[in-house]
């Protein structure tokens, strides 16, 4: 039979990062393609604790289907956590509980695009959300990114000169795939002008609670006045990715719609992974398990770019992250970016070419992303000395 598939579908393709990972199940590939949490990250007995608590006292809770905002004590339990936080400071903020944080981009493009209408990126930006608003038919307007976060004049005249801004997309800390911190500063002048130019903006925020070095930078969201700000967060990179439970706070009405688009999309999160989420935060240590995992990130972070400092300082030209869990590396002007990779990947290391993440794939880059939290230590000394002997 030849197949028919709809328009909004010719833009997309395969998510480059994906494909790469396919190459990292091969026996001896080192994984700096990917970015899963490392193997000790995950509190393996506290969930098999809570596993058994659960069906052993509210089985059919867990089993049954259950409303689309979420589970209620969970959803109650983030919200006190935000507020106290200080991120939440709108009196009509409420939140939803979804299917991971990348389900906050859909449901934002959903309740706010139409067929057409512009989202403004960081450029380069994850492609996960890049696909996502291509997906729902969103024209895509790249903004440059500088190493304290997007370019604030790019991003004014954009503003002026892009046709039907919804909102701006950013991912303020540790970003994917640069590794940018977005300063205080230009978060103030990014919610300025979104106010100025009545648009809104989703922060998104999944490697928040993974900084290892330098000082907490306050939120978008704790800056907004007007409710034009929706903040996406996830629990994939501090207990979970596999429990695929993320969530979005924003205005009452803003919530009210995605809840609507949510219904249509998978019903509500799965009840158990809500359960295991909101128990683990209220019963068990979340911070002290975050400062583990802190800990864990800020050694393999360290190892890396001492490595790429000692065998590669004259190759790669890169900015330290403070937190995340990528580095990105920009390579000498005379090396073919793609040939590298390809190289790289004979040499029995997988990297991501920087191309995966740009906002117009016509544009060119001469940068790779490494991840440092899902290969071992030695994995990580194998493959920078492996990449450095390409030279």
């Amino acid at each position: 039979m030849e197949y028919v598939f709809s328009d909004k579908l010719k833009s997309l393709k395969p998510s480059a990062i994906r494909e790469i990972l396919k190459a990292t199940a091969c026996p001896g590939i080192i994984p700096f393609a990917a970015g899963n949490p490392c193997a000790e990250a995950f509190p393996v007995k506290e969930l098999s604790e809570i596993s058994k608590e659960i069906f052993e006292i509210s089985p059919i809770e867990a089993l049954q289907y259950g409303v689309t905002e979420g589970y209620e004590p969970l959803r109650e339990t983030v919200f006190k956590m935000m507020k106290s936080a200080g991120t939440l400071k709108g009196d009509n903020d409420t939140v939803i509980i979804t299917s991971g944080a990348q389900q906050v981009m859909d449901l934002a493009a959903k309740s706010l695009c139409n067929e057409g209408d512009t989202v403004l990126c960081e450029s380069p930006s994850f492609i996960g959300s890049l696909n996502c608003f291509r997906a729902n038919g969103c024209r895509l307007a790249g903004v440059p990114l500088e190493s304290d976060g997007m370019d604030v004049q790019a991003l004014e005249n954009a503003l002026k000169k892009e046709r039907n801004v919804r909102f701006i997309y950013t991912i303020p800390n540790f970003q994917n795939p640069s590794g940018a911190t977005m300063s205080l500063e230009k978060r103030k002048a990014v919610y300025e002008l979104a106010e100025k130019y009545n648009v809104m903006i989703v922060e998104d925020n999944p490697y928040g609670d993974l900084r290892v070095e330098g000082e907490h930078v306050n939120s978008i969201k704790s800056l907004d006045r007007s409710g034009r700000v929706i903040y996406a967060g996830s629990f994939s990179k501090i207990l979970s990715p596999g429990l695929r439970v993320g969530f979005a706070a924003a205005d009452r009405d803003v919530i009210a719609k995605m809840t609507v688009c949510k219904q249509t999309e998978d019903v509500h999160t799965p009840v158990l992974s809500q359960m295991l989420v909101s128990k683990w935060l209220c019963e068990r240590s979340p911070e002290k398990h975050i400062e583990k995992i802190r800990g864990i990130y800020r050694k393999k972070l360290s190892l890396m770019c001492d490595l790429i400092d000692e065998k590669l300082s004259e190759k790669f030209t890169y900015v330290r992250p403070e937190g995340g869990l990528f580095v990105w590396c920009a390579l000498p002007k005379e090396i073919d970016m793609p040939y590298f990779c390809r190289s790289a990947l004979e040499k029995g290391v997988a990297v991501v070419p920087g191309s995966a993440f740009l906002v117009n794939p016509n544009d060119k880059t001469g940068c790779i992303r490494l991840n440092f939290s899902t290969p071992s230590d030695e994995q990580i000394i194998k493959g920078i000395t492996e990449l450095s002997s390409l030279f």
